[in-house]
């Protein structure tokens, strides 16, 4: 049995996650402090060291979480591109940059992507340019992950649990 950190089990996408995890020990965080075992707010490092050093030992990260801004191009603000950035993209290479001095040998570090980054579709210009930079970055950053430590990016379509909320957004997924 494995210890996993799955960081946004509430959400749709965490819930889908969580079910595929049955037979490790996950132990959940996300920012509200009331719905998991931990809190963090994957922007800051201070709240990622924090979690990192209060779970102690675990064996792999699963993040499913990263705040997105949509809008079409020519309306996107500065503030909404950072937003994105900050959280779906610098978010999830700090998981990565810090968890690597706490994670077991031989851990692994799962990312969320997303289908949007090769199958575009209008006002997600941000969530497919940052899920773009996170594949690139898991690409080049496992050839220099130290003790065996492996680094994933999934790229899922529409999930059958968020369905109601992208649906409309994603004809066709």
């Amino acid at each position: 049995m494995k210890t996993i950190i799955l960081i946004g089990a509430n959400g749709k996408m965490g819930q889908a996650a969580l079910t595929g995890l049955t037979k490790h020990k996950v132990i959940t965080a996300g920012r509200s402090a009331n719905s998991y075992d931990y809190q963090v707010d994957i922007t800051s490092e201070i709240s990622l060291r924090k979690l990192f050093k209060e779970v102690g030992h675990f064996d792999a990260v699963v993040n499913t979480v990263g705040v997105c801004e949509y809008a079409s191009f020519s309306e996107m603000t500065e503030e909404q591109w950072m937003n994105t950035i900050t959280s779906k993209m610098m978010g999830q290479i700090n998981i990565v940059r810090i968890g690597q001095e706490y994670i077991a040998d031989n851990g692994s570090f799962t990312l969320i992507t997303g289908i949007l980054n090769v199958k575009p579709i209008p006002f997600a210009i941000a969530d497919a340019t940052t899920s773009g930079a996170i594949d690139t970055f898991v690409k080049c950053v496992a050839y220099e992950m130290p003790r065996g430590i492996r680094v994933n990016s999934i790229n899922p379509t529409v999930l059958e649990e968020a369905w109601d909320v992208y649906g409309d957004m994603m004809p066709g997924f």
